[in-house]
């Protein structure tokens, strides 16, 4: 049971681990102009934009005319990993 378990875990901080890629690539690609109608931008975009607007909703995230949530979302995905991580810890 405890592999069964673990192995969920593991899958998770993987899926984690490729949001916060796509959050930090979101990000970038915000400092250019792209495209709105580019698949990969449209993807980007809803992807990470109903997050940002349940941060924004919340927390005041824009300073001169920088916003800070997808730092603030990265920062609380890392927490929750180091939460999965240790919790895997414990199971071995």
């Amino acid at each position: 049971m405890n592999a069964l378990l673990i192995s969920i875990l593991q899958f998770i901080n993987l899926l984690i681990s490729i949001y916060i890629w796509i959050v930090i690539i979101a990000a970038l690609i915000t400092w250019v102009q792209p495209n709105p109608y580019n698949p990969i931008v449209r993807f980007l975009w809803n992807v990470t934009e109903p997050v940002y607007r349940y941060i924004r909703r919340y927390i005041p995230t824009t300073f001169g005319g920088i916003d800070i949530a997808p730092i603030i979302l990265i920062l609380a995905l890392e927490f929750l990993q180091i939460l999965i991580n240790n919790l895997i810890a414990s199971l071995y």
